[in-house]
């Protein structure tokens, strides 16, 4: 294992993911969803979309990862919604700019922007940023691998983005399976589920800070793989000065979407503490186990789970609006 060292402009030989994956409450809007939503108002919508990730994740791997985890970060406060893709104004401090999300990639918000632009020239105001964020991360996950699930279209986006309602609502490193589930659970979803979308960690790296205390000193994690834990060592040893220092979270295939995430766990290869605890903890060990054995059932549980929660929390036309620029609600003073 080499040790490499990232940077926030995020090497495009490294793909970037977050800690845990969470949802926030399912909305009653859910059934204007349909995933021939824009057949007719903008009929080459998912051709622009696709040609727009395709040239995009060519030019930076790092897109599909960052994407994917832009997109959880999205659903996990507000539901899908767009609004962590809002700016910070003089009047409001937005999602994106809580300490929590101060490493959401670049290229993700990039790839955003550049189909909103591509669609606006097509069919001008008719597409979401909501909707664009959940496409492009489906077609992103294809690209790299990963399973086919069906995005179900006709978000708004919202009229809300507060940093302050972003910590608490996302999972930390260091919590217990009870506490992450208990997330989870209020927002609907089975602990199966949520052990399903933790599998996003086969793609994408975190920073030495989130994991560095099993690293070092007296409370050091024994349980870790010793070669593994030495090439962490020496790769984070600068990590207190330099905090764009980060290793894969799948050290085996990290630019694949497959199932070497669960294998890398029952190998002392969890990068952290919230991963490893999955195959300690005896309510997740067994789904641990079967991801690890059968792709195949960890592709389609991905596959439903995703569909699912790109359902959370969305917003209809009275609770939301097609934002002309996707960083801007169209009322600039919100």
């Amino acid at each position: 294992m080499s040790n490499m060292q990232f940077s926030r402009s995020f090497n495009p030989f490294v793909l970037l993911f977050c800690l845990a994956v969470v949802v926030p409450t399912i909305s009653a809007d859910v059934a204007i969803l349909r995933t021939d939503y824009y057949q007719k108002t903008c009929p080459d919508f998912n051709k622009i979309v696709r040609e727009a990730v395709t040239t995009k994740q060519v030019q930076q791997p790092t897109t599909a990862a960052g994407t994917l985890r832009l997109f959880f970060h999205d659903c996990f406060l507000e539901g899908c919604d767009a609004s962590v893709l809002i700016a910070t104004n003089s009047f409001n401090k937005a999602e994106r700019d809580d300490d929590l999300n101060d490493s959401l990639p670049g290229d993700a918000f990039d790839i955003v922007t550049r189909i909103k632009t591509a669609l606006e020239l097509s069919c001008p105001g008719v597409v979401s940023c909501a909707d664009i964020l959940a496409q492009a991360t489906r077609d992103l996950v294809t690209m790299v691998g990963g399973p086919y699930f069906d995005v179900k279209l006709g978000r708004k986006d919202g009229f809300e983005s507060k940093a302050h309602k972003v910590r608490g609502n996302v999972p930390m490193a260091n919590q217990t399976v009870p506490d992450i589930h208990g997330i989870f659970k209020k927002n609907g979803f089975t602990l199966r589920e949520m052990v399903a979308l933790s599998g996003a960690h086969t793609i994408g790296f975190s920073h030495c800070k989130e994991f560095a205390d099993r690293l070092y000193g007296s409370k050091a994690d024994k349980e870790i793989n010793p070669r593994f834990a030495a090439a962490l060592k020496d790769l984070c040893k600068n990590h207190t000065v330099d905090d764009t220092i980060a290793a894969f979270n799948d050290v085996m295939t990290p630019g694949k979407f497959d199932n070497m995430y669960f294998k890398n766990l029952k190998r002392g290869l969890g990068l952290l503490a919230s991963d490893h605890i999955l195959i300690k903890d005896n309510s997740t060990k067994p789904f641990v186990d079967l991801y690890a054995t059968n792709e195949t059932a960890f592709f389609e549980d991905f596959a439903r789970a995703m569909e699912k929660l790109g359902t959370v929390g969305v917003k209809g036309d009275k609770e939301g609006e097609v934002r002309r620029r996707c960083d801007h609600f169209n009322n600039l003073n919100v």
